[in-house]
């Protein structure tokens, strides 16, 4: 229940919202161990904020008033929907209210893809929720942002989801061989044994999503495939959930041969970041050219995911922004003096 009150001893600027919380165990929820989560609520929002008994009082100006309501409807909705509230979620929750986002809090963090052993794998961001949205909606999708935003993890737990349901009869994840600062032929062991350390994170993937135990009968039976993009040409892929991983380290022609790799009842989904490319230096990124060739073609989606997006750390995000910031003063730096944008001075 919620109830405004303006009072003759604040200014006109300041009202008083309460809210009550009729269940005794959502208010413990909803404050956290130890008061961690009101604590947080209290330093992230502008309104003062008093818990007494079931009852929470909201002071501040109108708007700010009305943003901390919203943030504590979203949270008991999240907690009445069996979500934990962790410091994570309200900061995440929050961010989302207040960057104007159509997608609610409540709607974004309780979208189940995948669970297992009482693990659920859900999107935590409004741009991951576009990102799993559009696979559903689209037959090819490219998923392109920084490490951290769970393009290739979403990917595939959208992929074994498919399988689980039937809507596909099997799932291939390929990522190129491409070597950063090391060789292929100096280390050691068979050709598979060479390649297996670049397959390994889509490994590591899948033993998330899918018993343990039954993964080597899978591949043995070519539903679960995982393979080099070498080893896709030439082949029509029918009814299969394929993904391409690190696809910032294909060419242009390898980009374009794994495309038209594309059979019926198919879908793709290729994910990387543009901003680690480990080709020679010279060659062309196949994920920076195919975005200018496709772009706007019908059934192709394009999502972009950003710093807001990292999963990680709270760390990881800032070092992606930091890093941004860094390129484009150094690109800066290296325009040729009469291109560089002039700036501002006294006038003589």
């Amino acid at each position: 229940m919620t109830e405004t009150i303006s009072s003759n001893r604040q200014t006109p600027e300041r009202v008083q919202t309460k809210l009550t919380v009729a269940d005794p165990h959502a208010m413990v929820k909803l404050l956290g161990a130890g008061d961690g989560i009101l604590r947080l609520l209290e330093k992230s929002l502008v309104s003062d904020v008093l818990v007494r008994g079931n009852e929470i009082t909201i002071s501040g100006p109108a708007a700010e008033n009305a943003l901390a309501e919203r943030v504590f409807t979203e949270l008991l909705e999240l907690i009445e929907k069996g979500e934990t509230l962790t410091e994570d979620v309200v900061r995440r929750s929050i961010g989302m209210l207040t960057s104007g986002e159509a997608e609610r809090p409540a709607e974004v963090l309780t979208l189940n893809i995948l669970s297992r052993r009482g693990r659920t794998i859900r999107p935590k961001t409004v741009g991951q929720k576009r990102y799993v949205d559009a696979i559903d909606e689209h037959t090819i999708v490219f998923g392109i942002g920084p490490a951290g935003t769970g393009k290739t993890y979403l990917a595939m737990a959208k992929a074994v989801q498919a399988l689980q349901a039937k809507e596909i009869t099997r799932i291939i994840l390929t990522r190129p061989a491409v070597e950063a600062g090391e060789r292929l032929g100096f280390l050691p062991g068979t050709l598979n044994e060479k390649i297996d350390p670049y397959l390994r994170p889509l490994y590591d993937a899948l033993h998330d999503m899918i018993d343990p135990e039954s993964i080597p009968r899978l591949m043995t039976q070519g539903t679960i495939e995982v393979a080099p993009l070498a080893y896709m040409r030439g082949r029509t892929l029918n009814d299969a959930f394929i993904i391409l991983d690190e696809a910032q380290n294909t060419t242009p022609e390898q980009m374009k041969m794994f495309l038209t790799r594309l059979g019926f009842g198919s879908k793709v989904v290729v994910t990387g970041d543009v901003t680690q490319v480990d080709l020679p230096g010279g060659t062309s990124s196949g994920l920076r050219v195919v975005q200018d060739i496709l772009d706007g073609l019908e059934d192709v989606h394009f999502s972009r995911l950003t710093s807001a997006d990292v999963v990680r750390h709270r760390l990881v995000g800032e070092i992606v922004d930091a890093y941004a910031k860094w390129d484009a003063e150094q690109q800066a730096t290296q325009m040729p003096h009469n291109l560089q944008p002039r700036r501002a001075g006294r006038r003589r």
